[in-house]
């Protein structure tokens, strides 16, 4: 059984991440989405709330589950028995980080393999800092991320009034 990974942020989680996760979980036997905790970042959502709407986003999709982790994105694929990791890349910038990264967790882990997911172009914009300030300014972010996210993020930005 082929399981891959797909580690991140998901703060929020946007429409752009949910097309890799789709199109990941049709290519693999098993896809598990790792919510990265991130201590040197101040985020919008709890690690346990940006899980709880991934799990609830990819309900029908059987063979992808969602957890968090911590820690190097090496040792997260081994505890899940993954040698792939999979990543999305928008644009030529996103290509020259994602590559060095490769490289790195390659040297750390010589079995553990990149597959690169390009966006749908409808996607190749978004991301989750653009989706964060719009939302900051109440603006209409209905296109950007699914309506489970965006009541969350209007409760968040409605508390901070």
């Amino acid at each position: 059984m082929k399981t891959a990974i797909y580690p991140g942020s998901f703060d929020p989680v946007t429409y752009g991440h949910i097309d890799i996760i789709d199109r990941a979980a049709k290519i693999f036997d098993h896809v598990t989405v790792g919510v990265l905790s991130n201590q040197s970042k101040k985020p919008l959502f709890t690690v346990a709330e940006r899980v709880d709407m991934l799990r609830e986003i990819v309900r029908d999709l059987p063979n992808v589950d969602v957890t968090s982790f911590s820690g190097l994105l090496v040792d997260f694929a081994r505890a899940c028995n993954s040698q792939v990791v999979i990543r999305g890349l928008r644009a030529i910038t996103d290509f020259e980080y994602e590559l060095q990264m490769s490289q790195t967790n390659r040297i750390m882990n010589p079995d553990l393999d990149t597959v690169f997911f390009t966006t749908d172009l409808k996607y190749s914009y978004l991301s989750s800092s653009t989706v964060r300030e719009v939302a900051y300014f109440h603006g209409d972010i209905s296109a950007f991320v699914p309506p489970l996210v965006e009541q969350e993020m209007l409760k968040k930005f409605s508390d901070q009034k």
